[in-house]
C-alpha cells in the first residue's frame, strides 16, 4: 500500500516555549524522543536560529526549500553561518555542538527534512540561554 499525505494534510506544530513564528516541526513517522527511526520536517522562519545544542545520534538532513543557515561549535556566531541552499545534504554528527536557522531579512522560511534514530536527547550547550534566538 502507498500512503500519501499532500502538503495540506501535514500537521505543523510550534513549541510554545519559543517565540512565534520561529520554528515549527512536522512529524512524518517515528518520534525523536523514542527509540527507533524517525523522519520529520522542520520549518525555520527568517530571523530565528537555534542556540548551540547537541544530539546523541547522527541526524541526516536535506534542505527541501529555502536557504538554511548552519554552523558548528558551542559559541553562537550567526555571522559565521554558512548558507545551505535547497537540495543540499547536511549530516549532524552525534555529540557535536551546532546551531542553525534562517537569518533575518531572508525572504522565505527554510524547510528541512531530518531523519535519524531516536531518542536524540537534545541538549543545549548552555542551558541558561534560550533554545531559540532572534537574529
Amino acid at each position: 500500500q502507498t500512503i500519501i499525505r499532500p502538503p495540506a494534510d501535514l500537521t505543523w506544530k510550534s513549541n510554545p516555549a519559543f517565540p512565534e513564528p520561529s520554528v515549527e516541526n512536522c512529524a512524518l513517522t517515528g518520534n525523536v524522543t523514542e527509540p527507533g527511526l524517525y523522519y520529520t520536517l522542520v520549518r525555520w522562519w527568517p530571523g530565528f536560529m537555534s542556540a548551540p545544542h547537541t544530539y546523541t545520534t547522527d541526524r541526516f538532513c536535506v534542505v527541501v526549500s529555502g536557504t538554511w543557515w548552519c554552523n558548528s561549535g558551542a559559541d553562537f556566531d550567526p555571522a559565521a553561518c554558512v548558507p545551505v541552499p535547497a537540495g543540499s545534504f547536511v549530516r549532524r554528527v552525534a555529540g557535536t555542538p551546532h546551531y542553525d536557522g534562517v537569518v533575518r531579512g531572508h525572504p522565505e522560511p527554510a524547510i528541512i527534512a531530518i531523519c535519524g534514530i531516536g531518542p536524540v536527547n537534545y541538549a543545549l550547550s548552555d542551558p541558561t540561554q534560550p533554545g531559540v534566538r532572534r537574529v
